[in-house]
């Protein structure tokens, strides 16, 4: 996604050959930061992107190798982070968070949604809110960074897919630590989640936090996960990691997995069918590195940095061939 704040875009790119196949509108304006998961797929059918300075969501159906437009949704406030699950799309806001119901490959109008709420209490400030995420079929998380305080994780309750508008349970980030960001969910709900602004990650599972790591790398913002393996983007260092979580514990299995070359620093991080892609902004520009990795999470680089041609790009997505996401 280019982010523009004026005309928002989306750039569609061959992971193979690195070819640009399609530019999109998005049909709003961008503008979105301090964020993760601003675009997201979904079985590699549907394709959905956060127009932040628009209160819209574009979305958008498989074609072929390509995407075509479907509608706008409109959320209740300005959207930041999308996920799929449970026959929905949930997008969370500024200060709220929305689902939505799928029939098909068509996400449907809203049928719940609920104010985010801050240990302490509270409503979040602008450019608190940084990811949505699925961990069951009955419940949400959303991070919220509340720098110089430890932050919150919000558990959002779900009926049927659909949030009932109860207030979420808000659980602080554990003493000492800063700014829960990015996280990955493994099948048993238990979720991987980077603590950025103090260089930690922390295991989050039924409601509160199981452990906390350093994460030997700087600024540790985005995560995503390949079956055990979780990749976090270290916007800091400018590198990936590799860690392994289990019930009770993380354990770092790679310090550094990958380096990102570009001189930009990383801002988003996705992978899916062996391929894993990384945003960076820096100088002025924004670049897409890719990766492929095997079955024991060992990365290698794909070909050399596509440049984006824009300043701000942010989120990206690989989407799988139909039927084949591995997540």
């Amino acid at each position: 996604m280019t982010n523009d704040p004026i005309v928002n875009q989306v750039k569609i790119y061959d992971t193979a050959n690195h070819a640009l196949l399609q530019t999109l509108p998005t049909g709003g304006a961008g503008g979105v930061g301090g964020n993760a998961r601003g675009v997201r797929q979904y079985r590699g059918e549907l394709f959905a992107a956060v127009n932040n300075g628009s209160n819209t969501v574009a979305i958008y159906s498989r074609q072929g190798n390509g995407l075509k437009f479907d509608k706008l949704v409109a959320t209740t406030s300005a959207p930041i982070s999308i996920d799929f699950g449970n026959g929905h799309m949930y997008v969370a806001g500024e200060t709220t968070v929305d689902s939505f119901g799928l029939r098909g490959n068509s996400v449907e109008g809203m049928d719940g949604t609920t104010v985010l709420e801050l240990a302490g209490g509270g409503t979040p400030a602008a450019g608190s809110t940084a990811q949505v995420g699925v961990i069951s079929d009955r419940q949400l998380l959303v991070t919220i960074k509340t720098d110089p305080i430890p932050g919150t994780v919000d558990v959002v309750t779900l009926h049927d897919g659909a949030i009932t508008g109860a207030t979420p349970t808000a659980v602080s980030a554990p003493a000492g630590s800063l700014t829960p960001f990015g996280f990955s969910i493994y099948p048993d709900g238990t979720a991987v989640i980077t603590l950025a602004h103090s260089n930690q990650d922390g295991l989050f599972r039924n409601g509160s936090f199981t452990d906390v790591i350093g994460a030997g790398q700087v600024a540790d913002c985005w995560a995503t996960r390949v079956g055990k393996y979780v990749f976090t983007a270290n916007t800091g260092s400018k590198t990936l990691s590799r860690l392994v979580g289990t019930g009770e514990n993380i354990f770092v299995d790679a310090l550094i997995a990958a380096t990102v070359t570009t001189g930009g620093s990383p801002s988003d991080v996705d992978a899916a069918r062996g391929v894993l892609g990384v945003i960076d902004n820096g100088a002025g520009n924004s670049h897409l590195s890719l990766f492929t990795y095997n079955r024991f999470g060992e990365l290698t680089t794909s070909g050399s940095a596509i440049d984006l041609g824009v300043k701000t790009a942010n989120g990206v997505a690989i989407i799988p061939p139909v039927d084949q996401d591995e997540r």
